[in-house]
């Protein structure tokens, strides 16, 4: 099964995003879930251990580097989750999204070794987080403490973690209902052109993407830890 592009995107607009059994399964449901996570942007909760991390660039983080890689290493089974919902035809249609500009990842090098990361999709002042992995301690917190301070630097409004974990609500992440997260939904995503079908994709991501994630795009990295401990904290 073959996920249109625009298609996609229009379902984000209104909640709902595709998911699958298993790795090898053909079929492809969409899902609306009664209770989404959400993190607040001002409210991404920094431990001290985390914050040292950071600090001292434990890792070198990349934005777009390698995003077919990330969305591999996402799809693989792991102790804790033994099957995935990335079947082919939603990891084809990612790598469709970040082709046009929709789809972004955050990467954590440990040398030349891809240690964690995230990917999602981005449309108006909403990201839409898709997916993460960690192949080291704190990696994918590192990833995620990146995506934050990057999207607060660009304007976003909403970071959409769809479910609700442990892991997510130790890093400040609320749960809330649907009907309310519809709301904050509408007014991130209210200057897209949402009904315009092939025009929504030929008018691009926009500038708020283009200034959270340009800045970290490729493999010269400028934005060191103590950069995205202000951006957390509020400071320019």
């Amino acid at each position: 099964m073959t996920i249109d592009p625009v298609l996609l995107l229009q379902a984000y607009a209104i909640g709902v995003f595709p998911m699958s059994d298993d790795r090898e399964a053909q079929d492809i449901y969409w899902v609306e879930p009664k209770k989404r996570a959400v993190m607040p942007l001002e409210g991404f909760v920094v431990s001290r251990s985390l914050a040292r991390t950071i600090r001292r660039d434990r890792f070198k983080v990349r934005a777009n580097g390698d995003f077919a890689r990330v969305v591999q290493m996402c799809a693989e089974a792991a102790p804790d989750r033994p099957s995935t919902w990335i079947n082919r035809s939603i990891e084809a249609a990612y790598l469709e999204l970040h082709r046009l500009g929709f789809a972004h990842c955050v990467e954590c090098w440990d040398g030349e070794d891809l240690v964690g990361g995230l990917y999602g999709v981005s449309l108006g002042r909403a990201f839409f987080g898709e997916s993460m992995f960690s192949r080291r301690t704190d990696a994918s917190k590192v990833a995620l403490a990146w995506l934050v301070a990057r999207l607060k630097a660009g304007g976003f409004t909403l970071l959409d973690c769809q479910f609700m974990t442990d892991h997510l609500r130790s890093l400040g992440a609320v749960e809330m209902r649907q009907s309310a997260y519809l709301k904050l939904l509408a007014q991130a995503v209210a200057d897209a052109p949402l009904g315009r079908g092939r025009l929504l994709v030929d008018a691009g991501a926009g500038d708020v993407t283009r200034a959270a994630f340009d800045p970290i795009s490729g493999a010269d990295v400028r934005m060191t830890g103590e950069h995205v401990l202000g951006l957390l904290r509020g400071a320019s």
